[in-house]
């Protein structure tokens, strides 16, 4: 395992020393620091840091370690990003030519668009070349920063397809250094010949899939596309229920599209997260005040498909915790860089840079029951850390939307990724 000291650092940021496993409401405003600082990590942990005035150099003289210096520039947790689809069989630029000519989301479905769109594909795709697509894909997002992720099926929409996606993820888990989570989303749209019996497809789920992926341990989470067009709340439920005796904790996709009630599907399940909120009121916010569930916002979803933003304001303000993440998927938003997700929700929500910070790693850690393990510097977590491109100031990650400020990224104390200015 690594040794590495780095020092100089202009700022060493996201420091978290009292075992918070998330923040809400004003504590997201808080983003604890040192200025010129140094991190010491031992065997991959996160071992030790202080001001550079306090850095003695013999306390390391027993250990081999690499060196950087991080003059001019941060240091930060690694992001965590809890909702992503990253294992697809091709992307659908051509939907995206059909929105700018005006067509809505539910119309290119009803098309034969989106999700069916994507199933089809991925089933013609052999697994080996599935893995191959979803690793190179992986290995970008670390190298712009991403220590920890979410990874979820719903593109096979057949018990065959639906295994095949979630054994590439378990290959995936087993070939990457960083954490990742598996969710078995096959409650993502119902396929066409299950159109006029949505009973029969519930029941494939429940008596098919759900069996074979608890004997294979292929999923950490169920989740359920709980919205208009796709699945009611009544139908969430039951799913939600059987994965419950499965031991999967639920996650759900909830009010994208409109104030469908998954929100209060979500609380009612105990779920740990409920994703996308664009349609949320203060019945919704109210709802999740009395609840443990996180809420999750994805604006690279709406500023791909041009709809609201979760209005993330306002539920920080009424004291709930926030987390943002990048819903990479082909339809809605192939873009997985959190860096942008930051920018959004910097201009686009009106996040502080600390808030948006906050709620793209302790907050997703908390959304992937990481807290204890990534998300923050804290001491005992990994070593999962990025060394920005020297900056003036933390808010030149949003200011520069398009161009991504990650200079090194380390996993485990490994420098794994560089990239040049």
């Amino acid at each position: 395992m690594a040794n590495v000291l780095v020092t100089k650092i202009k700022s060493l940021a996201g420091i978290l020393e009292n075992g918070e496993q998330k923040l809400s409401g004003k504590e997201m405003s808080v983003l604890n620091s040192i200025s010129n600082a140094w991190l010491w990590v031992q065997d991959g942990l996160i071992n030790d840091y202080g001001s550079m005035e306090s850095l003695d150099l013999s306390r390391f003289s027993q250990y081999e370690y690499n060196t950087y210096t991080a003059e001019g520039s941060y240091v930060l947790p690694c992001y965590v990003d809890s909702h992503t689809h990253i294992v697809f069989a091709r992307t659908r630029e051509e939907e995206f030519e059909m929105r700018i000519k005006g067509k809505s989301y539910e119309e290119i479905a009803e098309a034969g668009g989106g999700i069916l769109n994507s199933a089809k594909r991925l089933q013609a795709m052999s697994e080996e070349e599935l893995y191959a697509q979803a690793l190179d894909r992986l290995k970008q997002l670390i190298q712009f920063g991403t220590g920890a992720i979410e990874i979820k099926s719903g593109y096979g929409l057949s018990v065959a397809d639906e295994i095949k996606m979630l054994r590439v993820i378990k290959r995936l888990k087993e070939n990457c250094d960083i954490p990742i989570k598996a969710t078995f989303l096959g409650a993502h749209a119902f396929p066409l010949e299950y159109k006029q019996n949505r009973e029969g497809y519930i029941k494939l789920i429940i008596d098919e899939m759900l069996p074979k992926i608890a004997a294979e341990n292929l999923a950490d989470y169920i989740d359920v596309f709980c919205d208009q067009g796709f699945f009611t709340p009544q139908e969430t439920d039951v799913i939600l229920e059987a994965g419950k005796r499965y031991g999967l904790r639920a996650k759900i996709h909830g009010n994208e599209l409109g104030y469908t009630g998954g929100v209060q599907a979500a609380v009612k399940n105990k779920a740990l997260s409920v994703d996308h909120l664009e349609y949320t009121s203060e019945v919704e916010i109210a709802c999740l005040l009395a609840s443990e569930t996180m809420p999750v916002a994805l604006p690279g979803c709406s500023f791909f498909l041009g709809i609201p933003y979760a209005p993330v304001r306002k539920m920080i303000d009424a004291g709930l915790p926030v987390c943002l993440a990048s819903d990479f998927n082909p339809g809605s938003t192939p873009n997985g860089r959190m860096g942008f997700v930051v920018a959004l929700a910097c201009s686009q929500m009106k996040l502080s840079v600390e808030e948006a910070i906050n709620a793209c790693t302790i907050n997703g850690a908390y959304s992937l029951e990481l807290s204890n393990e990534i998300g923050s510097i804290t001491r005992g977590k990994r070593a999962n850390f990025y060394i920005t491109k020297p900056m003036s100031s933390l808010a030149i990650i949003p200011y520069y939307f398009g161009v991504d400020q990650v200079s090194k990224t380390f996993i485990n104390g490994v420098c794994v990724g560089s990239n040049q200015a």
